[in-house]
């Protein structure tokens, strides 16, 4: 899959900026039908980063809601203000 069909859009709310600032943990609504895998490689190549976890899951509306974490010598918080949500 290409990486701009895997990412849909990154999740601000007040959650996922406490995530943001003490897990190092960035969260995007993907595509159904990606992989952790897809979703890994696809973060990688778009904002050149290093993610060393990745947990999905399936929200109420029908989403899939990725938390990705990053390795910790690169931080959630520069991508997110790249991103233009922090």
């Amino acid at each position: 899959m290409d990486p701009h069909d895997v990412i849909l859009y990154p999740l601000m709310t007040e959650v996922t900026s406490r995530l943001l600032e003490t897990e190092n943990k960035l969260v995007f609504i993907v595509n159904i039908k990606a992989t952790k895998s897809d979703i890994k490689r696809a973060v990688e190549e778009l904002y050149d980063v290093k993610v060393e976890k990745v947990n999905v899951t399936i929200t109420p509306k029908g989403q899939k809601k990725a938390f990705v974490k990053l390795h910790p010598e690169y931080k959630a918080t520069d991508i997110a203000i790249k991103l233009g949500i922090l």
